[in-house]
């Protein structure tokens, strides 16, 4: 037996750091929150993660040929063989098929940005894709960077409904958090650009965050927020309504830009952050 470990069978006898029932304890909770800032840190920079850009989405948007399968399945079996589908799970299906465009182009423009990445020979750290990690767009934004040939980060959340890291995630920047505002930070601290798909109560939670953060500069820099699908988001949230109502003004309103394409998402982004001062040396007109 190692010295270390001591020569005590007596569980109180344990090192305090190798103390897991200690460690899991809400007296050491301050442990666990600065575990999850510096274990992340340090893995980001033995990376070489310099910036990223963060895709969010709905996690149940679907890859076009599983909504279509789904669409499939249900209308044969309305041949009268075995149990019928309803109205219901019919039109959530179609819609299914419908909403499965963001995958797709989320995907894309992931792609994009991660081969425009790795053309500024700056590293394959100097601007990587980052999501949340699990299915649904989170997985198309990894999904893309790898069929680039490019990293990826997946800041993922432990949930009472346990949501699985997605398969595209590079191995070594694939994250687990317990807390939900330290997985808020990181997908801050290092993000050059938001760009938000549809998706419900999570992904409203990060851009209000991101919105906030720019908003009051304690963000310490001016992240480029997209909102992808514009007749999805200016249906979800009237941002006219708020600036009429004075709740918000035109200096708010400029903080979000409206985009319905990979290329135009791609065009946009690249000039945000060619205006970017942080950034502006490591740019090359020519990639513009």
């Amino acid at each position: 037996m190692s010295k270390t470990e001591g020569s005590s069978s007596n569980p109180y006898a344990k090192l305090a750091y190798n103390n897991e029932r200690f460690l899991s304890s809400a007296e050491a909770r301050p442990i666990r929150i600065l575990s999850e800032y510096l274990e992340p840190q340090v893995r980001l920079r033995r990376a070489g993660v310099q910036n990223t850009v963060v895709l969010f989405g709905s996690a149940r948007i679907l890859p076009r040929d599983v909504a279509l399968e789904r669409l499939r399945k249900l209308e044969s079996s309305r041949d009268g063989s075995g149990p019928q589908p309803s109205e219901e799970q019919l039109r959530a299906a179609r819609m299914g098929v419908e909403m499965s465009r963001y995958y797709e182009e989320a995907r894309e423009l992931a792609f994009l940005i991660t081969r425009w990445s790795q053309k500024l020979n700056r590293g394959s750290g100097f601007l990587v894709v980052c999501s949340g990690g699990g299915p649904g767009i989170m997985e198309a934004a990894n999904r893309g960077a790898s069929e680039a040939g490019g990293k990826s980060i997946g800041l993922n959340i432990m949930l009472p409904k346990e949501q699985e890291p997605n398969a595209y995630i590079t191995p070594e920047l694939s994250f687990t958090f317990h807390y939900f505002f330290m997985r808020k930070l990181w997908f801050a601290q290092p993000a050059k650009s938001l760009i938000v798909f549809p998706g419900g109560f999570g992904t409203m939670d990060e851009l209000w965050e991101f919105l906030t953060l720019v908003q009051t500069g304690k963000m310490g820099h001016r992240a480029a927020i997209l909102l992808y699908g514009s007749d999805y988001w200016k249906r979800a949230i009237n941002f006219e309504w708020m600036r009429e109502t004075g709740t918000i003004d035109d200096d708010d309103m400029s903080l979000v830009h409206y985009v319905d394409s990979p290329q135009e998402a791609f065009s946009i982004l690249k000039e945000k952050l060619r205006r970017d001062r942080t950034l502006r040396s490591a740019f090359s007109r020519r990639f513009f």
